[in-house]
């Protein structure tokens, strides 16, 4: 199965300042993948730079095997797009626009397009430009879904919905990524949806993914270990794979990466110490990588 999405050593700089690092990432067909990371951590800059909407500072990025900054139009057919702020022409109407992005697609799911204009409640006859925030993240999410793209790489795109708008769409990923052709990249900050719809996490920390994988296997190999000893902790621990730790006197709540019973007995030994092991959320665990 060939990658949609080839990363090799990526970095992306601006001035001086070194936002993406020699990521390396493939994104393979069936995946939906959760893109997490700080506010300002560089989620929005790794998304376009995939797209193709900046050059990389070193590195590559590829489409389909082709250089990301040059697809041309047939390939861009394949990708569908939601920005954090959306594009839309505030003088035209919803059906305005569906018929705009309609005489540019060879493919287009009518029958989609209905069913979502009625269970999000689209507004189509009223200008962009009056309505709310939510039904125009609404209108552009429908217009990146019309065209049933190959890639889907969506941008904070639940920020801006109500509880309910937010599930209906998530549903929507979730129907998506049952077509193992497909596959889907979505940032995000609200850490509760990717467990509904996410296979695999991207954990985007100071310019390098800190975790890439599946979202299982990231919530088995993370633990929080609290150690009670007879004697003081030092003041900070060097060990492997440890996260993050938070050590008073002789007590100590250390988070690891890589979890296993071999560590947790080795902990053990050397500290002569009672151990409590707890296996987290993934927000908890985002909160641990992300202090």
């Amino acid at each position: 199965m060939s990658a949609c999405v080839s990363l090799k050593n990526l970095q992306r700089q601006f001035s001086r300042v070194t936002v993406l690092k020699g990521i390396n990432a493939e994104v393979l067909p069936g995946q939906v993948i959760a893109l997490l990371g700080k506010n300002g951590v560089g989620k929005t800059t790794l998304l376009e730079t995939i797209l193709g909407f900046g050059f990389p500072s070193a590195g590559e990025a590829r489409l389909w095997q082709l250089d990301a900054t040059k697809i041309a139009g047939e390939t861009k057919q394949r990708i569908g797009f939601v920005p954090q702020q959306d594009e839309l022409l505030p003088s035209l109407t919803g059906g305005d626009h569906l018929k705009l992005f309609k005489s540019f697609r060879p493919h287009w799911n009518q029958p989609l397009v209905d069913k979502l204009i009625a269970e999000w409640l689209i507004p189509m006859t009223m200008a962009t430009g009056k309505m709310s925030v939510g039904q125009r993240q609404k209108l552009s999410i429908l217009l990146a879904l019309a065209h049933e793209p190959e890639l889907l790489i969506l941008d904070e795109p639940v920020a801006s919905l109500d509880p309910i708008a937010r599930r209906q769409f998530l549903q929507q990923l979730v129907d998506i990524a049952a077509d193992e052709n497909r596959a889907v990249i979505f940032s995000t900050h609200i850490v509760g949806d990717v467990e509904r719809v996410a296979n695999q996490v991207w954990m985007l920390r100071e310019g390098v993914l800190a975790y890439q994988g599946g979202l299982d296997e990231l919530k088995e190999s993370v633990a929080r270990v609290t150690l009670l000893a007879a004697e003081k902790f030092p003041e900070k621990l060097d060990l492997p794979d440890l996260i993050n730790q938070k050590i008073q006197g002789n007590s100590a709540q250390l988070t690891f990466i890589n979890w296993s019973a071999a560590r947790e007995q080795q902990l053990t030994n050397q500290f002569a110490a009672q151990i409590d092991v707890q296996y987290l959320s993934l927000e908890d665990i985002f909160l641990e990588m992300n202090p």
